[in-house]
């Protein structure tokens, strides 16, 4: 019980650090949010005065009369009442409303592309591990190649070869514009049809890891005794390599995997931005051209939570699971 209290506390002293930085982080960077507030709605013919731009602080919570420890202390309040304030860029929705909106864009698209690279490289690489010295080990290098080449590269070619030289898929956003979103099959497959291309490249990017890291551990794994026991015995080369090898070969990777999870809602910012596709991470670009303190701080504090709930959920399993983990702890 005290080693499951001391990872809370723990992870907790870690989400009060990571708050901190949230809110003192984009307030160093040059410009004020009210300031382009004030110019956009000059450009819209809207008031700009004294008592506005006041006005408009208050309700921004920066920039104001207050001073830095207040506005802290303040931040701190909101956030205990769910309150993430207004956006700037997307004036006047509330924060939560823009992440609402984007955040599952994110989370299906990247979340089923994580997956599906996780299942792939596992799989792959647990053939390449058990077949090594074949033609399979090929796959090897031709995959970290994949991995090697930047996110808007590798996004640029499949757009260049897949959408503009074949046609075969849209160039970019999210769903046919003429549809209303809704839970219709007509949106919902045009959604899919949108999000083959950027999800297609995530996981090219990102399966090499898995295989790389799964095919080694599957090459330690057939050394082991459990699994020269089982060869003696007389099992099929399957049934060894399944149930024996790569059953223990993949605990490393599942606990990478659930880590991974956690960083689902970061998004993929360049793959959403080549692909102009609404998702999270195609709002953090906006929040940071514009100066948009409170965009930031709450896309960034769902990605702090995310994070670190990933990794409590980790660390507390291989607790549960490997006895030796907690014995370690008690003794440090």
């Amino acid at each position: 019980m005290g080693y499951h209290l001391r990872k809370v506390a723990f992870y907790l002293a870690a989400l009060w650090a990571a708050v901190t930085l949230n809110f003192v982080i984009p307030r160093l960077l040059p410009g004020n949010p009210v300031d382009i507030l004030m110019a956009k709605l000059q450009q819209r013919g809207g008031s700009v005065d004294p008592a506005a731009r006041q006005a408009y602080e208050t309700l921004l919570g920066t920039g104001g009369r207050e001073s830095f420890a207040q506005e802290y202390l303040a931040y701190l309040g909101n956030l205990l009442r769910g309150d993430l304030g207004v956006s700037v860029s997307a004036f006047p929705a509330k924060v939560s409303d823009v992440i609402g909106d984007s955040l599952p864009w994110t989370i299906v698209l990247v979340g089923l592309a994580t997956l599906i690279s996780f299942v792939l490289g596992i799989g792959l690489g647990a053939l390449v591990g058990w077949k090594r010295g074949t033609w399979l080990d090929a796959l090897v290098p031709a995959t970290t190649m994949l991995s090697a080449v930047p996110y808007f590269w590798l996004a640029l070619i499949l757009v260049a070869l897949l959408s503009s030289g074949l046609g075969w898929f849209p160039l970019n956003g999210g769903y046919d514009v003429v549809l209303d979103p809704g839970w219709n099959p007509e949106f919902l497959g045009s959604a899919l049809y949108h999000g083959i291309l950027p999800a297609l490249t995530i996981v090219l990017s990102s399966v090499g890891g898995w295989l790389l890291g799964m095919r080694n551990m599957m090459v330690s794994a057939m050394s082991e005794d459990y699994v020269l026991t089982a060869r003696a015995k007389g099992l099929t080369g399957s049934r060894v390599m399944v149930r024996y090898a790569a059953r223990n070969a993949v605990l490393p990777s599942v606990a990478g995997f659930a880590i991974s999870l956690g960083f689902v809602v970061s998004g993929s910012i360049v793959t959403e931005q080549v692909f102009s596709y609404p998702g999270i991470g195609s709002k953090l670009l906006q929040a940071v051209q514009n100066n948009d303190y409170a965009l930031m701080q709450g896309i960034f504090l769902v990605i702090t939570i995310a994070v670190l709930g990933a990794n409590l959920v980790v660390d507390l399993l291989y607790g549960l699971i490997d006895a030796r983990t907690r014995d370690r702890s008690t003794v440090s």
